[in-house]
């Protein structure tokens, strides 16, 4: 039977989804957790992989378990069992080819900025002290909406066969002295949530124009984009399915 399991996690504590070398990913610690407690070897597939310092509001990973079991029973023990820095949120039952990664219709990630020094925000928000225009940072934003080529904003050394994503949402909202860039696509190339953030906030302080920012994505060249924002301050929110892939 395979199941679906919602996941939140703080990212600090690990070297993103995976395990890299020397680094404990959020994956291996949730394999270990279920195969446990369930007694069987248990692998899991993700709707996506965060990397290393990326938080995760809402994720899913599938999992194949063999006998019959109390979902809620599982998901009391399971949290019980976990670091303090992952929840398992709820778990339900899918159909048998139903697929984590690959049903996944959308996902959406939210950048956090906060422009005052705040200690309880600290590796929760990046703190940004230069004066940024909103306005033009958006009407830049609102050039991305569509589907279109992104190797400009991805990381170069990638294995994918095209860097074409549907962007449904990316726009910028401000409250107080926080700032909130959310991005909504059927897929994300690697390391492009935090290129596209670097990138508008060269246009939010007049290093780079609007028409500066249309060009950089035409380019499909990385070097001409802004720097990586750091991790700490990106939040995977959402993933969406179909609803016919859930069994009652």
């Amino acid at each position: 039977m395979r199941f679906f399991f919602e996941i939140s996690y703080n990212g600090k504590n690990y070297s993103g989804w995976q395990s890299q070398n020397n680094a404990m990913g959020v994956q291996a610690v949730v394999e270990d957790a279920l195969s446990k407690l369930l007694r069987q070897e248990i692998a899991i597939v993700g709707s996506g992989r965060t990397d290393t310092g990326v938080h995760c509001v809402q994720q899913f990973f599938h999992a194949d378990i063999e006998k019959e079991f109390d979902q809620q029973k599982l998901m009391l023990k399971l949290n019980s069992f976990l670091p303090k820095d992952i929840s398992i949120p709820s778990i339900q039952r899918v159909k048998d080819e139903a697929h984590a990664r690959y049903d996944a219709t959308e996902r959406s990630y939210i950048y956090r900025i906060t422009t005052q020094k705040d200690p309880f925000l600290e590796g929760l928000a990046l703190h940004y002290f230069r004066e940024l225009d909103i306005t033009l940072m958006n009407k830049a934003a609102g050039l991305m909406i569509g589907t279109h080529d992104f190797e400009s904003l991805s990381k170069v050394k990638t294995d994918v066969n095209n860097f074409r994503c549907d962007i449904k949402k990316a726009e910028w909202k401000e409250h107080g002295a926080m700032l909130e860039f959310t991005i909504t696509a059927n897929r994300f190339l690697r390391g492009m949530v935090r290129a596209t953030v670097g990138t508008l906030l060269d246009v939010g302080i007049g290093k780079t124009s609007v028409k500066d920012f249309q060009d950089i994505l035409h380019s499909r060249d990385r070097r001409k984009a802004g720097a990586n924002v750091p991790p700490y301050g990106l939040y995977l929110v959402k993933v969406k399915y179909p609803s016919n892939i859930f069994l009652k």
